[in-house]
């Protein structure tokens, strides 16, 4: 078995040794990342390999999976000239987390912990618990109040044992974070847990793949936590380096205009949220999308400024008739999902430049966005 690497904290430098069930910097209490700078294959040697994400096996930490379920090679369709929509809600749990999700789970079937938590909105959630299922791993997922019925049943029909508390997603992670520190405690953590970004980092490698070994010059991504930006950039980074693309896209972040703490201080010029006083969050349609305070906000800000990029918000109207245009073009999307879409799909923010969208869930998780904008922030 090929032997982990180790993390490190971005933030300080502080190491971490490869096989612990250490979850953050034990210094700054901050997300950690990968000491691994992977080479990916050239296009020419990918034909004939298994069609999953597995198949870009040079770029990955793990290797020999148990607990796949096919995740990965999702289509990719035109929407208008230039712009088009990578169906990642064409997964096993029917959203892109599955990506980050297998290799979380992975890891986990190594360590051997007693217990794996994680928190969630609910698509995060969902795919923990399914993969935690296939490995015949205990799970536990906290959610916020407010998270969608459909996705609360599909935690449960895979076996994870649901937490629900009181407050917003904020909360919910103060909550499982203080549970993580239980011994023997296994944090399927989709923002502190580098595996997972090195699992969402295969969405760019598929596109490169599939555009015959070129990137479109604009990668648009939601932005929440940043889970799929980060990955983006990690395998722009790799792509370049090994000198299998020319030019680097630009990503465009995009965040509910309701909760949207990393536009503000993009907007203030700020690198990181400290010292930026965002608006008061409201309530969204776009409840995965909804965190106030993402932890590696530092990280996300730095990633879209050394890529030429920008942030995008979008507001509850925007979401409600992005949700219809793609429904009534055969495409039925959760209200999150739709973000990107709205945020590009009257063309001036593009200009000439082509670009992706990602459609990141499916529809059946939330239904269609009400008339009305939910109560409260999940």
């Amino acid at each position: 078995m090929t032997p982990l690497p180790d993390s490190y904290c971005p933030s300080d430098g502080t190491r971490v040794p490869a096989g612990t069930l250490v979850w953050c910097c034990p210094l700054c209490r901050g997300p950690l990342d990968l000491d691994f700078v992977p080479t990916p294959a050239p296009l020419k040697s990918l034909g004939g390999r298994v069609n999953s994400l597995w198949r870009y096996a040079e770029t990955l930490p793990l290797a020999s999976p148990t607990t796949t379920l096919g995740e990965g090679r999702t289509p990719l369709v035109e929407l208008r000239d230039g712009i088009s929509a990578k169906l990642d809600f064409l997964m096993p749990t029917l959203s892109f987390k599955d990506r980050g999700a297998v290799l979380l789970a992975e890891l986990a079937l190594r360590l051997e912990p007693r217990q794996v938590i994680a928190d969630s909105s609910g698509n995060a959630g969902t795919a923990i618990a399914a993969y935690c299922a296939r490995a015949r791993l205990p799970c536990t997922v906290y959610v916020p109040e407010g998270t969608s019925a459909k996705k609360l049943e599909q935690i449960q029909a895979h076996g994870a044992r649901v937490n629900v508390v009181g407050g917003d997603r904020a909360a919910t992670a103060a909550a499982a974070r203080e549970a993580a520190d239980v011994p023997g405690t296994f944090y399927a953590s989709h923002v502190y847990n580098p595996y997972f970004l090195h699992g969402t980092k295969t969405y760019v490698h598929e596109l490169w793949e599939d555009m015959g070994g070129r990137l479109p010059d604009v990668i648009v991504v939601p932005v929440g936590n940043g889970t799929l930006l980060l990955g983006a950039a990690l395998a722009v980074a790799e792509l370049h380096s090994a000198g299998l693309i020319d030019r680097r896209p630009a990503l465009y972040a995009v965040q509910a205009a309701a909760v949207a703490p990393l536009a503000h201080a993009w907007a203030e010029g700020a690198t990181d949220l400290t010292g930026s006083a965002p608006p008061p969050a409201s309530p969204t349609l776009a409840e995965g999308i909804a965190i106030p305070d993402p932890p590696r906000a530092r990280q996300i800000l730095r990633a879209v400024r050394d890529s030429g990029g920008t942030f995008l918000t979008v507001t509850e109207d925007q979401i409600r008739h992005a949700q219809s245009d793609l429904a009534s073009q055969g495409l039925y999307v959760e209200s999150t999902g739709v973000a990107c879409w709205a945020a590009v799909r009257e063309g001036a923010v593009l200009g000439a430049r082509t670009a992706v969208v990602p459609l990141c869930g499916a529809g059946l998780k939330t239904g269609l966005a009400s008339a009305t904008v939910p109560t409260s922030p999940a």
